[in-house]
């Protein structure tokens, strides 16, 4: 075919696409590779995350430590008012202090997402608290929810809908719940919400047991040394675990 004797319709789809390339070269429109997605975060950094870092940590455990202390300080073992003045006291300063978290937060204009989930636990425990006059009841809204949290899981492990999946699905894979295909991760996922299950009950168990006993001031020690360090040893090992099953099978042949 001779310069100039092609077909009209192809010349002018010639002219069409060399514009639409220089359109797309003038105003940077080419397709972003998918080797240049934006890397998901570390194990390290989704567990910093969920716990809101050592600053979260400190800030959900000090109304605890407040209502703890202005309890015993201000009770018989110190300064020895009745027990319904010392309880009122240590209610007020406990939500004061988690109040005081959230505006210094709001003010330096932080995320306010871990402040205002401990002020409403803290507000529905002083509550209970000060409706019973009982200082044990302060922490009665945290055990039942813990155990709640338990028997959820243990239900989807029953239906076979292991939240823990879900949970990763939307953590480290998109948004994307593909891994009901994927035999050997459901079943890791199944028992790691097992090992949730098992987790969340002794938090709630032993905390239950100084409840039942009366023992309120032991009861919120326990609560800040125990709640948060078996958290994060179950999420650590929830990571690691899912980690190994995933790099396995990226690592095997196809």
């Amino acid at each position: 075919m001779t310069p100039g004797s092609e077909p009209r319709h192809a010349a002018h789809e010639t002219v069409e696409e060399r514009l639409a390339e220089e359109v797309v070269e003038e105003l940077e429109l080419h397709e972003v590779p998918s080797d240049e997605e934006e890397p998901l975060p570390s194990m390290s950094e989704q567990i910093a995350e969920q716990l809101g870092g050592v600053r979260g940590l400190i800030e959900s455990s000090l109304p605890v430590l407040v209502f703890v202390l202005l309890n015993v300080v201000l009770g018989d073992a110190v300064v020895g008012l009745d027990k319904q003045t010392a309880l009122y006291w240590a209610l007020a300063g406990s939500v004061t202090s988690a109040v005081g978290i959230g505006v210094y937060r709001l003010i330096r204009k932080e995320p306010v997402r871990h402040a205002v989930n401990g002020l409403f636990g803290i507000a529905i425990g002083a509550f209970l608290a000060w409706r019973t006059g009982e200082a044990k009841n302060f922490y009665l809204p945290g055990i039942l929810l813990t155990f709640g949290q338990a028997a959820v899981l243990l239900l989807s492990v029953v239906v076979r809908k292991p939240i823990i999946g879900y949970a990763w699905g939307i953590m480290a894979n998109k948004g994307h719940q593909d891994w009901f295909g994927n035999a050997r991760l459901f079943r890791t996922f199944q028992w790691l919400t097992l090992v949730w299950v098992v987790s969340l009950s002794i938090r709630a168990g032993i905390q239950y047991y100084l409840w039942a006993l009366g023992e309120a001031n032991a009861l919120g020690i326990v609560r800040i040394l125990i709640s948060w360090p078996i958290y994060a040893a179950t999420f650590a090992f929830t990571a690691w675990a899912i980690h190994r099953v995933t790099s396995t099978q990226k690592a095997a042949p196809a």
